[in-house]
């Protein structure tokens, strides 16, 4: 049997998303681009409920993107795996698992709005993985619209090198098309054809000073990275736009410089320029390095894109489609992933076998035989596979580094509005949790309450309606509860010995721990410092196990305990009547006791707060802040008022956006994400641990 060829070489590839503050318009430009690359041959508008890659009830709802759509189009014979994300921050993850797996990035901004919170956050995320980026200023139609403005912005906040290679005619109310900086042209969209048609022409007087100006700018960064481009430069010579793309091309995927394009998506302006970007400027799978794992060994592997090359593939989002089932998202980096083969799970060692596979249109399916390397699908048939597994081949395995997630700041109990609902609601937590990294479920062991925990409210809210609209199953959720943390403020020392004795061989162990405070972030730190075999090695993993069971629940008032390091430098045993349950037993006892002895503190997430509010409000709103004891962190001013940005405990922020319409007449807008944890007033902190208390007891 013939051999399937992939119809697009690698190198006309092109695996990119779209991310951005929530508002800015990345649903708007995705539309346009299926739109004019004839994916699609209407324009779904976000307002209208009708755009194609918010196809979820909630979102069309809202307005707003919930989970990463993905879709594949054509431009100028490339092939452009396209990922439009969300913008909220409640839904992070679906932003840090598209960066994993994409080569490259649009970074939308509001040309009023600039850079703003989530901006950075995504920007952040961006530079984790080292996807090289270009930029597009958004809305340029707008009223207050600055173009330059949020060029700068991109460098001074966001530390990147921001050059444009195109600028506006005009802004705001008078912005009528697009100067291409690399061919010195006009580009002007017609507006009777929804900007399908280009008219180019010279650029027009009045801007010529303008163009030359940054155009100059443009060739003088390209020369810092291309010593014949410089030398051509400085000898007065033309430079062809083919010469000037190829040495941005290079500094793009370096990232040492990102494009800065500009237009608006919603007038139909600027759109094409863009895609023109995405195909000269940013990589393809064959221009990024080869992808890195490890052997089942820990030895370091490799994988090439290239014809013949071993299976080599990770899965970055799992979907339920009430249709087809389980629906596992895959990036291939290397061979070929084919329909009714076997594969290795090499992350959890499982041999599964690949059923059908899928192109994926927003929530729309083509089928295909198989994907190649460079390509992104969707498979059906290994359904034991979670997100930020290895797919690769038995023969030759491999296992790919992870994806991280954030860890959720905000948990509800839930309870069944019918008992016969059970079975049910377990079924909807399971999916919903497969699919989302960042939704935990767990059972409280004192009151047996399910809990549920996400990233914030909004987060919560839609896996709620998403159970009720999916699954049918209707819950009540209790009040929401913060993820408190505690952890040690001194050093403590504990020798502690437990001795059972019940008729036959008792039980025996005695352990020598001390407790050190770690720093913000650094987590849980085990340290075996015995010696001259006081505790056989066999008993040192049940003492490690009993420690991170008491981690579990503090003693200052039931939370987790969180950076602490252990360490184990002493201890005793007895031939006959040790054992692994004794010594975890004593470890979890000892590790109480010296975390009392540690001055134990309590912690809580506090969330950084950016609020967008008219002039008149300014006040009010920092002052309303303040009494949240939030600490106001700076203020910058807007077209329309100020942005006021402050530091917030989670606890005193439930329900501020009916709090912030009431004192704004609904004229402010409000960002919210965590930032860090940190000590909690004792007294606040003793009203917590009362709280607590008097939940377990009455077992609400």
């Amino acid at each position: 049997m013939a051999v399937e060829k992939r119809s697009t070489s690698l190198e006309q590839v092109r695996n990119i998303g779209i991310m951005a503050h929530i508002d800015a318009g990345k649903t708007t430009c995705s539309e346009r681009i299926l739109y004019y690359t004839g994916k699609s041959h209407k324009l779904g508008e976000v307002h209208d409920g009708a755009a194609i890659m918010d196809w979820m009830p909630q979102e069309q709802e809202r307005g707003i993107t919930i989970t990463s759509a993905a879709t594949t189009t054509r431009w100028r014979d490339c092939e452009i795996n396209l990922i439009d994300t969300p913008g909220h921050v409640d839904f992070t993850v679906e932003v840090e698992r598209s960066l994993r797996v994409l080569d490259g990035v649009i970074g939308l901004f509001c040309a009023v709005g600039g850079v703003e919170p989530q901006s950075e956050t995504v920007w952040r995320q961006a530079d984790k993985y080292e996807v090289p980026r270009i930029a597009f200023v958004n809305k340029m139609d707008r009223v207050g619209a600055d173009f330059f403005g949020v060029v700068g912005k991109i460098k001074n906040i966001l530390g990147a090198n921001a050059v444009p290679i195109a600028i506006p005619i005009g802004e705001g109310p008078e912005f009528s098309g697009v100067v291409n900086l690399v061919t010195n042209r006009a580009h002007y969209y017609d507006e009777k054809d929804k900007g399908m048609t280009v008219r180019i022409e010279e650029v027009p007087e009045h801007m010529r000073a303008a163009a030359g100006e940054w155009r100059r700018n443009l060739l003088e960064k390209a020369c810092e990275h291309d010593d014949g481009l410089m030398e051509k430069y400085l000898d007065g010579d033309d430079i062809a736009p083919d010469e000037l793309r190829a040495v941005v091309k290079k500094a793009t995927h370096n990232q040492v410089i990102c494009p800065v394009l500009c237009g608006s998506a919603f007038k139909n302006k600027g759109i094409q320029m863009l895609l023109d970007a995405i195909v000269n400027y940013l990589p393809s799978p064959a221009d990024k390095p080869p992808i890195i794992g490890e052997s089942a060994r820990g030895s370091v592997r490799r994988r090439v894109p290239g014809e013949g090359n071993p299976l080599a593939a990770i899965a970055f989002k799992i979907m339920t489609d009430r249709h087809v089932g389980k629906l596992v998202y895959v990036r291939v980096y290397s061979g070929r992933l084919e329909s009714g083969t076997y594969v290795l799970n090499s992350t959890q060692n499982k041999r599964q076998r690949v059923g059908r596979i899928m192109r994926m249109h927003a929530n729309r399916q083509e089928m295909v035989d198989c994907l190649f390397e460079g390509d992104i699908g969707a498979v059906v048939g290994i359904g034991d596979t979670v997100t930020g597994d290895t797919i690769c081949s038995e023969a030759d395995p491999i296992i790919l580094e992870a994806i991280e997630f954030p860890a959720p700041v905000l948990s509800v109990a839930i309870t069944s509005r019918d008992r016969g609902d059970r079975d049910k609601i377990d079924k909807a937590l399971q999916k919903l949790s497969e699919e989302d990294p960042t939704f935990l479920v767990s059972t409280d062991p004192e009151t047996e309450d399910t809990i549920i925990a996400g990233m914030g409210e909004l987060h919560l809210d839609i896996l709620i309606d998403r159970m009720r609209r999916e699954f049918g199953v209707e819950v009540d959720t209790g009040a929401p509860q913060v993820a408190y943390r505690e952890s040690a403020t001194i050093v403590s020392e504990v020798n502690e010995r437990f001795a059972k004795q019940t008729g036959g061989r008792g039980q025996f162990a005695q352990v020598a721990i001390r407790i050190e405070p770690l720093p913000p972030g650094a987590g849980f730190e085990f340290v075996n410092a015995v010696v001259g075999g006081a505790i056989p090695k066999e008993y040192v993993p049940a003492v490690q196990k009993g420690l991170t069971d008491a981690l579990v629940r503090g003693p200052f008032a039931g939370y987790p305990v969180v950076d602490v390091r252990v360490t184990l430098f002493d201890g005793k045993h007895h031939e006959v009547d040790s054992s692994e349950q004794a010594f975890r037993t004593c470890a979890s006892m000892a590790f109480r006791k010296a975390m009392l002895k540690a001055n134990p503190q309590l912690l809580e997430p506090m969330m950084s707060v950016n609020v967008s509010v008219p002039e008149e409000f300014a006040g009010g709103v920092t002052g309303n802040l303040c009494g949240k004891r939030g600490r106001i962190t700076g203020m910058e001013p807007l077209a329309s008022g100020q942005t006021i940005k402050a530091i917030v405990p989670l606890a005193n922020m439930f329900g501020y956006a009916s709090d912030l319409r009431n004192m704004t007449q609904g004229r402010a807008s409000f960002t919210m994400h965590f930032e860090q944890y940190e000590t909690v007033p004792l007294r606040i902190a003793e009203e917590v641990a009362a709280e607590k208390a008097k939940r377990l007891k009455s077992g609400a």
